[in-house]
């Protein structure tokens, strides 16, 4: 969380010198290359098979929609407000593997995802004189990242997670291209531009890629509230780095979010520690 923090503050400083579409473009080639590169390194098999894997290929219209929320979110509005919005996504995986994936959530969770949903609207402030219509794409882009992460639960354990990482990436690269395309807007080659992207390529792939494993390797339920951390780093950077000052009611709202995220987390725990003593011999 701390890495995609960091790239969530790296891609907002290269949106303000390129437009969205190459951000995005110079986002999948960077990561692509930089995780095709380590498999190579590591000889993980990069296999077309896997690559047009039906649920592979799900995957990746999801890491489309998301990544398209997320990036013209990030230019669009603060960063301190797309970090709340964006920390709905563990309600909403929680939500998924309850519906989708048939995970045990009991109603004080379900009541914990209400109140988190409760706090994103008291950040959105829908109809209010604060918003702008533009953070309906974090919103999007938040049910694209979680219908991705719940999809990774379910890809064949035979296909590594670099693989998947790298796919994932890839599929980026013809949303970026399609947006330059429909925008028309002009390519930058601002020293600066591929100096802020060099450094989102290298947080965004570390940090995809732990999120990746993570996935794969315990619970939704249990990985989801974790990413409630990436709250703190990125409103810190948003007010070290811009210079944003949140109003009240954004704080409000995140405290909710946060609130109703680490209630879950601690819930799940106690639960899991129980499951543990009645199987005990």
């Amino acid at each position: 969380m701390a890495l995609l923090a960091a790239s969530d503050a790296f891609l907002k400083l290269a949106s303000q010198t390129a437009p969205v579409g190459q951000v995005m473009v110079m986002l999948s080639l960077g990561c692509s290359a930089l995780l095709v590169a380590i498999a190579l390194f590591r000889r993980v098999p990069l296999r077309l098979t896997d690559a047009f894997a039906p649920k592979v290929m799900l995957r990746n219209v999801f890491e489309m929609i998301g990544a398209l929320g997320m990036i013209v979110g990030l230019s669009k509005i603060p960063l301190s407000l797309m970090a709340a919005i964006m920390q709905t996504a563990p309600l909403v995986v929680t939500l998924g593997a309850a519906v989708f994936l048939r995970e045990p959530v009991g109603w004080r969770r379900w009541l914990a995802i209400g109140v988190g949903l409760v706090g994103m609207l008291m950040v959105i402030r829908p109809g209010g004189a604060a918003f702008t219509g533009w953070e309906i794409f974090p919103v999007v882009g938040v049910t694209g990242l979680a219908a991705r992460d719940l999809v990774t639960r379910l890809l064949p354990p035979q296909i590594p997670s670099l693989s998947v990482s790298a796919y994932g990436f890839a599929a980026i690269f013809p949303v970026g291209l399609a947006v330059l395309l429909i925008t028309g807007a002009p390519l930058s080659g601002a020293a600066p531009t591929f100096a802020y992207m060099a450094g989102a390529v290298a947080v965004t792939a570390a940090g995809y890629l732990a999120v990746t494993m993570a996935m794969r390797m315990a619970p939704v339920s249990a990985v989801a509230p974790f990413r409630y951390t990436r709250l703190v780093f990125t409103a810190g950077l948003g007010m070290a780095i811009f210079g944003e000052r949140p109003d009240g009611w954004t704080w409000a709202g995140a405290a909710l979010i946060l609130a109703a995220g680490l209630y879950s987390f601690v819930r799940e725990h106690r639960l899991a520690r129980l499951q543990t003593a009645v199987l005990r011999p």
